[in-house]
Parts: C-alpha cells; structure tokens; sequence
C-alpha cells in the first residue's frame, strides 16, 4: 500500500518522509487546488528526500483547458524539472467538451516520453470517466495513475463509482486508480477494503487542525499508515 501527501515545500517534505509518506506531491497555492511550484522550490525538495515526488504542472486555477501558448510553458515547466533530475509530474487537460485533451497529451509524451504522470481530478470533471479511462488506458506508459474521487466531492460520496473504477482498471491493465479527497483515519480502512487500491492520496486531513498553514499531524498518519498495512 502506498501513502501519499500533499507538500508545498522542502520542509515538509522531509518531515513527510520521516513519517512514513512513500510519495509526496508537490504543489503550490494550494488555496486554489495547487498550482506549478516554482524553480527554487523544485530544486530543493528533489534534493531533499529519497521518495518519489509528483510535480504539479497547472499554470492557472481557472479550469483545464489550455492554449498552445500555455501548453508551450508547461512543456519548458517539465524541460526544466528534467534538467533538476526530475522525472514524475501531476497534470491533466480537458477539451471543451470536458473529455480528455487526447492530442495534447500525445504531444507532450512525444517530447518527454519516459515521463512519469499522475493525470489528477480534471478526471472528476469529464463527461465519462470510463470513456476517460479508456482513452488514458492508451498512455498507460506514461499514465501509471489517476487521482480522483469518483467524480463526487469526496471519496465517500464516489466510493461506488471508484470501486467501478478499480475494476476497470484490473481490467485494462492500465493506470491505477488513487483515491483522494476527503480520506482520513476515519475511513480509510473501508475505503481501503472495498475499493481494493493500492494507493491513496491524503491532504488536509493529515495536517495539524486539518489546515495546510501547518505542520503534518503525526498521530493520524500513524494511524492512517497502520490501516494501510
């Protein structure tokens, strides 16, 4: 079972790998659902930890849909977390019509092709998400998971669709399924056992107060890694 967290700088996460996180993701203002960290911030977090860090790549909060001039940015984005020594980042894009931007991401794979993608909760926003999952199931060697709730709020309310899902996936062979948003020590052990993944992604709920102006708290992760075990 994998563990990951939300972290927004080299701080946590260190402190997130001292307490047992096996993948952390890196973002920026996360007021506004993360945006791409800069530079500086990159550097020194991939020069801190051992575990494997997903790199945010969205250059606005608006929605997911992106112009060549925007595309164009995110591609000198993952140049220059490639030339950190970086290789794993969290991005999605959608069409206008809210299915999967399939030629954008032919694009992008075609000048990083070992790249390493997390497609994130742009997939709780398309029309069909077996039809989303079939058409990432194609770049399932760049693609190795999804992040999302089920296309609900929280993973409780998308719990039917995410064992669906996983399903699915087991099916296709393709890019696994990560639960996240609304986990905590509280549900995880369900969530766990009826979806049957693998790996579950945890944000405010494993922070002091339930709030990302703070530090990690380290009781409820230890609880939350002991029902993952």
């Amino acid at each position: 079972m994998q563990l990951e967290v939300i972290v927004q700088n080299k701080q946590e996460a260190i402190q997130a790998e001292e307490l047992g996180a096996d993948r952390v993701e890196l973002v920026s203002a996360i007021s506004e659902g993360g945006l791409t960290p800069s530079y500086g911030t990159i550097k020194h977090v991939l020069g801190s930890v051992n575990i494997p860090v997903q790199i945010m790549i969205r250059p606005h909060s608006r929605h997911f849909f992106y112009t060549d001039e925007e595309f164009h940015a995110i591609c000198d984005d993952i140049q220059a977390i490639q030339q950190l020594g970086g290789n794993r980042i969290v991005f999605g894009s959608l069409n206008g019509d809210h299915t999967v931007n399939e030629a954008m991401l032919s694009k992008l794979f075609h000048r990083f092709p070992d790249i390493d993608m997390t497609f994130h909760r742009a997939f709780d926003e398309v029309v069909s998400q077996v039809e989303a999952y079939e058409t990432l199931s194609k770049y399932k060697r760049n693609v190795k998971r999804i992040l999302t709730s089920g296309g609900k709020a929280s993973c409780e309310e998308g719990l039917e669709q995410l064992i669906k899902l996983v399903g699915l996936a087991r099916d296709l062979q393709g890019p696994s399924i990560m639960p996240g948003a609304g986990l905590s020590s509280e549900n995880i052990k369900r969530i766990k056992q009826e979806t049957g993944s693998v790996a579950f992604h945890f944000g405010k709920a494993v922070r002091i107060n339930q709030s990302f102006a703070n530090g990690f708290a380290q009781e409820e992760l230890e609880k939350i890694r002991f029902y993952l075990e």
